[in-house]
């Protein structure tokens, strides 16, 4: 039944476990490990005889529901939850490679994301070769006999630069290769990679599902045969396990999910209009606007903008911090997806370790800001932020 449900009811009903105590919200069970009425019973859980959780860094109830209700969103048939999106990234990838595979990666990725498959990955014999995602021909030109995987990430960061997500998983599919997409800019709202052929998605949950600034978490949504025969043994093994409360939170933050993605979505959108005409804004990204250099792609595989605007002054990195420090609502941070608006400075913080020539191949400048759009009064942001560019020297 509750796959029939849409959306909104699913965030707050799906998944949900209910304590013989018929506790309405739901509970958290912070417990490492679990006991068995006899040592049979013990063998035969451990055996896999018998359902049931062993050790919550493996699985908990409340790490349960918190993938149920993700895999009603996401329309995945399996999930596990992380203890951060970084934790999420590298398992999803470094649990189906090996020395002498090749990894395909588009080059506009967060900073932690690159270097994972550029620096460690070929540490242990995974070749890795980064090509402009934009173009699906850099893609088919990069396969060796050896690829196995390919990763993007789209909407991207900080540019919000798209991808075609269908085409590269055709691609993939060719040569028995995997995808694996980070879908946090676009959130799993406005745009579902499973359903454009992806095989693997990923989300940092400390953004847009938890919403809040209040805890970290990743989680890795794909088929059931790829999370048993892939996924889990390195699960397991390796323990990124995200803890029961943080889960506990989590499914409080999808409630809100759709709510939150609307109103964001909305103040990005106008606040991006706002800026546009400016003549000390060089340019302005916003996956909603018809400017966007993407945007046939953008028609065909989203069903919403973004909650992120990426902008570029003229006035390059002195302007960025002018602005950034007359703001008076928006505050600096480096996080994404909150309730409040936050801003950042690429070049000097989430993209710093890059070369100067990686970032200005992805449009990186001194000048370029990332503002993530909260939920606050649509006008008091279009102000806040005009009132900074005025102080803006140029």
């Amino acid at each position: 039944m509750t796959k029939t449900w849409r959306p909104a009811t699913q965030l707050v009903h799906g998944g949900t476990l209910r304590s013989p105590y018929g506790e309405t919200s739901e509970a958290i069970y912070l417990t490492q490990g679990f006991v068995y009425e006899n040592s049979a019973a013990a063998e035969a859980r451990f055996k896999g005889e018998t359902e049931g959780f062993i050790y919550a860094r493996y699985a908990s109830p409340t790490n349960d529901m918190f993938e149920k209700r993700m895999c009603l969103l996401e329309g995945a048939e399996d999930a596990r939850a992380l203890a951060s999106g970084m934790a999420a990234v590298a398992a999803a990838i470094l649990c189906q490679v090996k020395a002498g595979d090749h990894i395909v990666a588009a080059r506009a990725l967060f900073g932690s994301c690159r270097w994972v498959v550029e620096t460690l990955a070929p540490r242990y014999g995974v070749e890795c070769t980064l090509i402009d995602g934009r173009d699906l021909k850099n893609w088919e030109s990069a396969i060796r006999p050896n690829t196995k995987l390919f990763f993007l990430e789209s909407p991207t960061n900080p540019t919000l630069e798209v991808v075609d997500i269908a085409g590269v998983a055709a691609l993939a599919k060719q040569i028995g290769a995997k995808t694996v997409v980070d879908n946090v800019f676009a959130t799993p709202l406005f745009q579902k990679p499973l359903e454009l052929g992806v095989d693997i998605v990923v989300y940092s949950a400390t953004k847009h599902i938890d919403g809040q600034g209040r805890c970290l978490g990743g989680v890795v949504l794909a088929d059931k045969q790829w999370m048993e025969e892939e996924f889990q043994d390195y699960f397991r093994h390796t323990g990124p396990a995200m803890s029961p409360f943080n889960a506990w939170v989590l499914l409080k933050g999808l409630e809100t999910l759709p709510l939150r993605i609307r109103q964001q979505a909305a103040n990005a959108a106008a606040i991006a209009d706002a800026l546009a005409d400016s003549k000390k804004v060089a340019r302005v990204i916003y996956p909603g606007r018809k400017d966007h250099p993407q945007a046939d792609i953008i028609a065909k595989q989203m069903t919403g903008g973004s909650t992120l605007v990426a902008l570029e002054l003229k006035g390059g990195k002195e302007a960025a911090f002018a602005l950034q420090d007359a703001l008076k609502i928006v505050k600096i941070s480096n996080n994404l997806g909150d309730a409040r608006s936050l801003i950042t400075h690429p070049a000097t913080t989430t993209h710093k370790n890059l070369t100067d020539e990686a970032r200005a191949e992805l449009g990186i400048s001194g000048g370029t800001l990332r503002l993530s759009a909260g939920i606050e009064d649509t006008q008091d942001l279009i102000e806040d932020v005009l009132a900074a560019l005025d102080k803006v020297q140029g």
